[in-house]
């Protein structure tokens, strides 16, 4: 998975880079591309330059795998909770897309079968 970390109203250091890939590491079990064909853009940042106090950080992640795309964003008052809330978002949708898929094709083994007791 490549993974590109961009800075808004702020610079990203090494800790917090750290930090973010030991967290997107937990997402690699989700996705089934064998290959770097994925890729996880991150945006982390302040909402204003001026805030002081609120719901001051900002980290967003939009992931693209073998043609689909996910997005999970999180504002918090500190940037490390809005990765983890947003990582957990994340893990979310990934996990609803992969039991739909799932139940799709259960769904059609199903469909199918009960056909195949029609015939008989």
């Amino acid at each position: 998975m490549r993974i590109t970390e961009k800075g808004t109203n702020m610079e990203i250091t090494d800790g917090i880079k750290d930090y973010l890939y030991k967290k997107l590491a937990h997402l690699k079990k989700f996705i089934s591309s064998p290959d770097d064909s994925a890729l996880c853009e991150v945006e982390l940042g302040k909402v204003n330059k001026h805030h002081k106090n609120g719901d001051v950080f900002r980290a967003e992640i939009n992931l693209s795998v073998a043609g689909q795309n996910f997005r999970a964003v999180s504002e918090t008052d500190d940037l490390l909770a809005s990765i983890d809330i947003a990582k957990d978002e994340m893990v979310e949708e990934l996990k609803s897309s992969k039991d739909k898929k799932i139940s799709a094709i259960r769904r059609g083994g199903a469909k199918a079968k009960s056909n195949v007791e029609k015939n008989y």
